[in-house]
């Protein structure tokens, strides 16, 4: 009789937990990186953790790190609507197409992918409008060079890299006419000794400024060895180098957006849609400006930033033209987003090729 009501107790126990987890709303992570401490995985990271601050016990959150773009990220992203996620983020360009592969299989579950342009019912695009700090990055660059030669280091030959190449270049071109622009594509997200050996072939090349659309901190510690290397932290704030190599960042905030989808989900009001928030949005931060820039260069970065994100400048104004000296914008015209998002050239000054 005893053992009889032990096992009916045990069951009622096991029904409560099941409901339990079944009222957990499980939202996935597929990351391109480690999480690290730093860099674009570390900051999509603290977005998940800001899911987890915001509803406590009315989620379970599960993440994959360091996913190569291809097949295996499908595999991923598979397993974990198998495994009951209600909600995947699926964090970088490279995993478009799967995601779209993969939702299709699975209309009951919803997709967010980062920086892409696919969508479905069940698919949204989110990305951050990441030129607008690198603008402000720009305007620093031009200042702050002596020897008028500023390294880029490149990921991937997509629009999103190629516009914050121009509008790096666009602002630091303004503040200085003289100024030229070295780029290096690392074909990579995230790799410490390709990114160290890019930042040192700059470097060599006379670099005394390396801006970087790469998430490690190697450049960083290269700049840092060199000596009066002026760096800028890429999608976090990278604050270990400050105040000296790195006099600012570029922070990646996305804890507001996952935290309000993660809701849309639990409340039922989710829908697709294409968010590309910047500065004003809070979506783009821009780190602490360190003592090592100038005063008066410091506040004109910060006037910088602050019509970016109130909307009173926009980064791309003519007149501009397109590196093969075609007209492109007018006097006081502003770049339309469809041109922004498919942006497959540079601005003119800009003497180099853009990889196929």
């Amino acid at each position: 009789m005893k053992f009889t009501k032990l096992l009916a107790t045990a069951a009622v126990a096991m029904g409560l937990a099941t409901t339990a987890m079944a009222d957990k709303t499980k939202v996935g992570f597929v990351y391109v990186g480690p999480v690290g401490d730093g860099g674009w995985t570390y900051e999509h990271d603290q977005g998940r953790k800001a899911v987890v601050e915001a509803f406590g016990d009315d989620v379970e959150t599960v993440y994959v790190e360091s996913v190569p773009e291809g097949p295996d990220a499908e595999r991923v992203m598979t397993q974990m609507a198998l495994d009951g996620a209600d909600l995947i983020f699926t964090t970088s360009f490279g995993y478009m197409d799967q995601t779209i592969n993969v939702a299709k299989k699975f209309p009951d579950v919803k997709f967010e992918h980062a920086t892409g342009y696919k969508t479905a019912p069940n698919v949204s695009v989110y990305s951050a409008r990441f030129y607008e700090g690198r603008a402000v990055q720009g305007h620093i660059a031009g200042k702050m060079t002596k020897s008028n030669i500023i390294g880029y280091i490149a990921s991937f030959p997509i629009p999103e890299v190629i516009r914050g190449i121009n509008s790096a270049y666009i602002h630091a071109k303004k503040v200085n006419p003289d100024v030229e622009f070295k780029i290096v594509w690392a074909y990579t997200w995230f790799d410490p000794a390709k990114e160290a050996d890019a930042a040192k072939a700059l470097i060599e090349q006379g670099a005394d400024v390396i801006l970087q659309h790469t998430d490690s901190t190697a450049p960083q510690a290269a700049a840092q060895a060199a000596g009066n290397v002026v760096t800028f932290g890429q999608a976090s704030d990278m604050s270990e180098y400050a105040p000296f190599p790195r006099v600012s960042s570029i922070i990646d905030n996305w804890g507001p957006y996952y935290v309000a989808r993660t809701k849309a989900v639990m409340d039922g009001t989710w829908e697709s849609v294409s968010t590309w928030d910047g500065i004003g949005a809070g979506m783009v931060g821009i780190g602490e400006i360190s003592d090592a820039v100038p005063a008066d260069v410091k506040a004109e970065a910060e006037a910088l930033r602050d019509a970016l994100a109130d909307g009173t400048y926009h980064a791309f104004t003519g007149p501009l033209n397109k590196a093969d000296g075609s007209a492109w914008l007018a006097e006081g015209e502003t770049a339309d987003d469809g041109t922004l998002a498919g942006m497959n050239f540079y601005v003119e000054g800009i003497n180099a090729e853009i990889p196929n």
